[in-house]
């Protein structure tokens, strides 16, 4: 049985959640330690306070210079460290323009950012409890979350589920709002929607499947990319406890 990570209420942010609880063989991922979200541009002054309240050492954002300068986080006034990493060698723009499927996005992150997730995973372990996010939670903090939780020996069901959690807690006002305005500047684009909206689970599933076939595992993929077998061991005894 797949058990959901932890949903949060802080005023202001989405897709906000803790990845505790999920399974991993015999053991569980730990609550209070990585949690996920969009960004946090529009955190109310409750929502800050309430962020704050996580404990937080390090948040990990994931977006381009200019999506930072156009929605700065309103993090003011917490004791944090704020690791930018910005994980698309293309612009989000570009993905829209170019009309790519999510399976393609997600394949030239995997391949053509792999330094940067692994750079993102040190954060991880650098700091908890941490915060990864980019601007809805749901592509670049989707793959970055699941090839950690899944090199932290997560069963792969619940890596699968905690991604595809994602289209569920999007505000449905949010993402009428967002594809009138994208469909306004391409009209032809036939994946707009699962760009803007959507995290099926087939596309993680095949994911990591693809990832399997090219590396082994999850964390071989890591290794191969400069992770040593000490920070694969400290990545599972950071996130993952015993039952």
């Amino acid at each position: 049985m797949v058990t959901s990570s932890d949903a949060l209420e802080v005023p202001g942010a989405v897709n906000l959640r803790d990845v505790g609880g999920l399974p991993a063989g015999d053991s569980v991922t730990r609550h209070g330690v990585l949690f996920r979200s969009g960004n946090l541009a529009q955190l109310e002054p409750q929502g800050t306070a309430a962020l704050g309240e996580l404990g937080l050492r390090r948040i990990i954002d994931l977006r381009a210079d200019e999506e930072v300068a156009h929605a700065p986080s309103r993090t003011a006034g917490l004791e944090v460290t704020t690791q930018r990493v910005p994980l698309f060698l293309g612009s989000v723009e570009s993905f829209f323009a170019d009309d790519i499927s999510l399976d393609e996005m997600y394949r030239r992150l995997v391949e053509d950012s792999s330094s940067l997730v692994v750079e993102v995973v040190r954060g991880i372990l650098a700091d908890q409890p941490v915060l990864v996010h980019c601007t809805v939670g749901k592509d670049r903090t989707g793959v970055t979350v699941a090839l950690t939780l899944a090199a932290a020996g997560v069963d792969t069901d619940a890596v699968i589920a905690d991604y595809a959690r994602t289209e569920g807690l999007l505000p449905e006002r949010r993402n009428r709002r967002i594809v009138e305005f994208l469909r306004s500047m391409h009209p032809e684009a036939v994946h707009l929607e699962d760009l803007a909206t959507r995290s099926p689970a087939p596309v993680m599933r095949a994911l990591l499947a693809g990832v399997e076939e090219r590396y082994g595992t999850s964390a071989d993929y890591l290794r191969a990319h400069g992770l040593s077998d000490d920070e694969v061991d400290e990545l599972r005894r950071v996130l993952v406890r015993p039952v």
